[in-house]
């Protein structure tokens, strides 16, 4: 999807507000820059912090094993190794370590945002609903921007829900190819294509390539060549070629699974997966999905 400065979920924004509480426990305990820095679970977790961010994922996780060996209740060090095993595509650890950090901080909503979306990359598509609905509930503000939670939806069979959540977050951004789509993508599993066609949202201004020639494709408009000529032929402006030619099948595929064509969706969602790999959470949806195939 999109992201935005309102949509994006900022891990980092998490991770560094921490970070800065363990600067002051280190000040105020007279240990900063000492030579004992790295026997103090704190100090262990601050430069795992530090090599999270420089990219250093198996330093960061070394690091941390250390640090829960010496504070095995401190909710933070289970979050940040978390997000460096999800870094890792670890998956199953990184879900061990987010059920420690919700077990020992409920009231820590993001622990909920990221455990439902490692939930999502596992195919355990309720649990994530479950996880993102816990997050709403927690803090309503969220509900708007937060996306993942109907592509969850989704994919857990709950169509009606993912609607809503679409329609919500079309009064926020209403510049979103993909939040259209996918609202279509709802509609037509609960209620059939031509209805889909006939509800979906108005969206303007997204300059992705190829946003304009999927979205023209979803409302009956458009071609599966005029979409990846579009993204075969385009400069890219604000995205890569490579970027360009993954939306473009993945939303295909998508809407060849919607109107009933499961071999072309096999066909157009798998090379999404494989040929065209990204770093974002999209290309994880089709990574699901391309597995989801063979199930």
């Amino acid at each position: 999807m999109r992201v935005t400065l309102t949509r994006e979920w900022n891990l980092a924004r998490v991770i560094w507000r921490q970070a800065a509480c363990l600067v002051v426990i280190c000040v105020l305990g007279g240990v900063a820059g000492s030579p004992v820095r790295a026997q103090k679970a704190e100090d262990l977790l601050f430069d795992a912090i530090t090599a999270r961010r420089e990219g250093r994922y198996r330093d960061g996780i070394g690091l941390l094993n250390l640090a829960v060996k010496k504070a095995p209740g401190n909710s933070t060090i289970y979050f940040v190794r978390g997000t460096i095993y999800e870094l890792e595509g670890e998956f199953e650890k990184a879900l061990a370590d987010l059920n420690e950090t919700v077990t020992i901080s409920p009231e820590v909503y993001e622990a909920y945002q990221q455990r439902g979306m490692i939930q999502f990359k596992l195919g355990n598509f309720k649990e994530s609903v479950a996880d993102f609905d816990k997050v709403i509930e927690m803090e309503p503000s969220v509900l708007p921007q937060h996306w993942q939670r109907g592509i969850s939806q989704y994919y857990a069979g709950l169509y009606e829900e993912g609607r809503k959540q679409f329609e919500e977050h079309q009064k926020l951004n209403s510049h979103d190819v993909e939040n259209g789509v996918w609202h279509f993508l709802c509609v037509a599993r609960a209620r059939g294509v031509k209805e889909a066609r006939a509800a979906m949202l108005d969206i303007t201004g997204d300059s992705r390539v190829p946003m304009k020639q999927i979205y023209d494709f979803f409302r009956g408009q458009g071609s599966v060549e005029d979409v990846m000529r579009a993204a075969r032929e385009a400069e890219p402006v604000r995205d890569t070629k490579s970027n360009q030619l993954f939306n473009a099948n993945l939303y295909v595929g998508l809407y060849h699974e919607a109107t009933g064509d499961k071999a072309a969706a096999r066909k157009y969602i798998t090379a999404a997966a494989q040929e065209y790999p990204q770093k974002h959470y999209m290309w994880e949806v089709a990574r699901v999905h391309s597995e989801l195939f063979s199930k």
